[in-house]
């Protein structure tokens, strides 16, 4: 496998934080990489390095002469009054044909291709954003924090689309879910040390347990030895006859070591607020419309919300989530009829991008002060801040030198304070790390209040919320089901879309299917034979995968470790090429039949 780019000796310092401390790492073609570490560790200063947008201290970053990286930027790169078709072709210089296929494969067809581009949502235009990214054809994709601006739907498309696409990626998100989806493999950033393991997410989270419990079980046996060794040297260092043994075991002593253990690293730790738990409606909407005068989003609104409930607003970009949420809250009027909060309801709100509007020249502590409830002591606003990682000095930290990540922590520690017993939070996951999001969501489960809350983080949503409440086509109605059952809805309507596409495929001209067709097989019977054989060298990989990885974790040598690393990555490859194939072959005796 070819090695696309390389880390090595990789040094950054900004003032007093070292972000980087001689970090290596090697990021080859073809390869699924998600990429994690703590706010503020400095991962999105790594991909600006890659980029060229900055450089490093020392070390160096050796690119292949055919890298060709495709970086989603947010900025919106449209002509007034340009169609999604028009834009694409402008931007990546391909036929209207190849667009349009892209394109399909977003559900961006219809209207929303040959329409004006200004006129679609948010969400719609990110689609229009990825389809020209890919439409380069990039054998490296740098995505950072993608399901911050991707709705569910079009998570689930992008990670169709990653599955098949056969170049390397770089994935920076806290989306358990998404990571899992897209990549196979998962590089951490943490102390200025980049570590590389072959596997996913969760398998990562894993090793990194199980990796600490074994190096405490190993420094308590080593500590053990080390009292042991001390006793004895104590005891007959003084003595003629044993003074020589004595000298011989402190030479031992001298040499055992404790192994570092880097997994302690502040974890956060989050108490919901204490409210006292309430019986019956929490909210009620009646003949309800919301929207704005020019434009209605959605009408008929009947809903009912009980005290207790952790009810999640879900449904695609661009439908009305926020619109709804900023309705109930009494920052936007209904157009009509009625909105009604129970007797007693204290609201608090954490809205989207509510932290660019902090006090920047408070403290830390001087704002969870003035959020705290009255009555509140000092050691519980320590405590709470604490729980979002602002310890020691980070509590006298001026708000205008806080990251995003670090503004977003600050803001939920202020709303957690205020002993609020209704939370309406609009995405609290975005630019929260994995950790905080996990501490986040068990805070939210024991929370006795009610909760109202948006996120496209399905790991998240799987955990927290005890009913789906869906916005979608000018409705807002209660989905009677668990967001599993939504979930698998989604992907049906998705898949369907992608038989349609298929189908439509079929369709282009002769020169065109050629141009992108992949080798067809002769007759059904050689295709039963190739998928038997497939099916074979699809297990023998997966074993081969399985007793690698057993070796990689049980490796404690660089060189040893590195090899496995490769043989890692060239076997995940060929196993996912395979299943692939498998796919392909199934597909085609489905058009036989």
């Amino acid at each position: 496998m070819a090695s696309l780019l390389q880390i090595s000796k990789a040094s950054k310092r900004y003032g007093d934080q070292l972000l980087l401390d001689q970090a290596e790492a090697t990021i080859s073609d073809n390869t699924k990489v998600g990429f994690v570490g703590r706010n503020g560790a400095g991962k999105s200063t790594l991909l600006r390095i890659l980029l060229g947008e900055e450089e490093l201290d020392s070390g160096e970053i050796i690119r292949h002469p055919s890298l060709r990286l495709g970086y989603l930027r947010q900025h919106d790169p449209f002509l007034p009054e340009e169609t999604s078709l028009d834009y694409l072709m402008r931007d990546s210089g391909q036929p209207d044909w190849k667009c349009g296929e892209v394109a399909g494969q977003f559900e961006i067809k219809g209207a929303y291709l040959d329409g004006q581009i200004s006129k679609l949502s948010g969400g719609w235009q990110t689609r229009v954003k990825i389809a020209a990214l890919l439409l380069h054809e990039p054998n490296l994709l740098l995505l950072d924090e993608p399901t911050n601006f991707l709705d569910l739907r079009t998570q689930i498309l992008l990670e169709h689309f990653l599955k098949g696409y056969r170049a390397g990626c770089l994935i920076v998100s806290h989306d358990r879910a998404f990571l899992g989806a897209t990549c196979t493999h998962t590089l951490d950033l943490s102390r200025g040390k980049l570590t590389t393991f072959p596997g996913k997410i969760d398998a990562y989270l894993e090793y990194q347990k199980e990796k600490r419990i074994h190096d405490e079980r190993a420094n308590d046996a080593t500590k053990a030895k080390m009292r042991h060794l001390e006793d004895f040297i104590a005891r007959n260092k003084a003595r003629a006859s044993t003074a020589k043994l004595a000298q011989s075991k402190s030479k031992q002593l001298e040499k055992m070591e404790l192994t570092e253990i880097l997994g302690d690293e502040p974890q956060a730790r989050i108490r919901a607020p204490k409210v006292e738990p309430r019986k019956g409606p929490a909210l009620r909407c009646r003949d309800v419309s919301i929207g704005y005068p020019e434009r209605e989003i959605a009408s008929d609104i009947q809903l009912e919300i009980d005290h207790g409930s952790r009810a999640a607003i879900v449904g695609d970009n661009g439908q009305g989530k926020t619109t709804f949420l900023r309705t109930i809250v009494d920052s936007l009027q209904p157009l009509s009829g009625e909105v009604r909060w129970g007797h007693g309801c204290n609201i608090g709100t954490y809205a989207q991008h509510v932290y660019t509007t902090l006090p920047d020249g408070q403290t830390v502590w001087d704002y969870l002060r003035s959020k705290a409830a009255v009555g509140t002591k000092d050691q519980e606003v320590l405590d709470i801040g604490g729980s979002f990682l602002f310890r020691g000095s980070h509590i006298r930290k001026q708000i205008s030198v806080l990251s995003g990540g670090e503004r977003a922590r600050l803001c939920m520690a202020g709303l957690l304070l205020s002993k609020h017993n209704i939370l309406i939070l609009d995405e609290p996951g975005n630019h929260l790390d994995v950790d905080t999001v996990e501490a986040l969501a068990e805070a939210l489960i024991a929370y006795e209040g009610t909760l109202i809350f948006t996120s496209h983080d399905r790991h998240f949503l799987k955990q927290v919320a005890s009913s789906i409440i869906e916005v979608r086509d000018g409705r807002v109605v209660n989905y009677r089901g668990q967001y599993e059952t939504y979930l698998a809805r989604v992907e049906d309507e998705i898949d369907a879309g992608e038989r349609e596409l298929a189908t439509e495929r079929k369709k282009l001209p002769p020169e065109v299917l050629k141009a992108t067709a992949r080798p067809a097989i002769r007759n059904e019977k050689d295709a039963r034979k190739e998928l038997k054989t497939t099916e074979k060298q699809i297990a023998q990989l997966d074993n081969q995968k399985k007793a690698l990885t057993t070796q990689f974790l049980n490796s404690s040598h660089d060189k040893e470790s590195k090899r496995l690393d490769a043989e890692l990555a060239a076997v995940t490859q060929q196993l996912g090429e395979a299943e692939e194939r498998w796919g392909e072959i199934n597909d085609e005796l489905e058009t036989m039949a």
